[in-house]
C-alpha cells in the first residue's frame, strides 16, 4: 500500500516520531493529547479564577460564566504566547500564532466546560467552600478535555490549531 506524504502532518515529523509506516494513530493521539493538555492548563487557570471570583462575590451565573470564559481565553493565549515569545518571535506575531493555535480549542473547551458546570444542579450556587462546586468544576474540565481531544487531533493532522506552534519549538 502506497503512503502519501503530507508536509503538514506534524504527528509524523515532530520530535523525531516515526515517518509514514510507523505508528501514526498512536503518535497523532499523543500529540493531540499534549496539545489538549496545554490548552486545558490555560483554560483551567482562567476557568477556576473566573468561577471562584464570580461565586465568591455573588455574581449572576451568566456574569460568572462570562468572566470565566474571558479569563480562560486570556490565560490560554498567554501560555502559548509565552513559549513563542521565548523563541524570539515579536509580540504581534506571537499573538497571531496564539490566536491561530488556540482559538478553536479554547472555544470548544469553554462551551463544553461551562455547559457542564451550569448543567450540574446546584454547582453554580454551591460556592467555593462546597465540595459540589469543586467536583462539578473538575468534572466539567475533564469532559471538556475529552470532547476537545479528537478535535485537536483532527486539526493537528491538517497542520492547523496547535500545529502552528510547533514551528517555534
Amino acid at each position: 500500500m502506497e503512503h502519501s506524504h503530507h508536509d503538514t502532518d506534524i504527528a509524523h515529523t515532530h520530535a523525531g516520531h516515526a515517518p509514514h509506516g510507523g505508528p501514526a494513530a498512536e503518535t497523532s493521539w499523543r500529540t493531540a493529547s499534549q496539545a489538549t493538555l496545554h490548552c486545558l492548563t490555560g483554560c483551567a487557570i482562567g476557568e477556576v479564577l473566573g468561577m471562584v471570583i464570580g461565586t465568591a462575590v455573588g455574581l449572576a451565573d451568566i456574569t460568572t460564566v462570562a468572566l470565566a470564559v474571558a479569563l480562560a481565553f486570556f490565560f490560554g493565549y498567554a501560555l502559548t504566547m509565552r513559549g513563542v515569545l521565548h523563541a524570539g518571535v515579536p509580540f504581534r506575531q506571537a499573538l497571531k500564532v496564539a490566536l491561530a493555535a488556540d482559538t478553536v480549542s479554547i472555544t470548544v473547551m469553554e462551551i463544553v466546560d461551562n455547559a457542564v458546570m451550569v448543567g450540574v444542579p446546584g454547582a453554580m450556587d454551591a460556592g467555593v467552600s462546597k465540595i459540589l462546586f469543586w467536583a462539578a468544576l473538575a468534572f466539567s474540565l475533564a469532559v471538556a478535555y475529552l470532547v476537545t481531544l479528537p478535535i485537536n487531533r483532527w486539526m493537528i493532522g491538517r497542520g492547523k490549531g496547535h500545529a502552528v506552534v510547533h514551528a517555534y519549538h
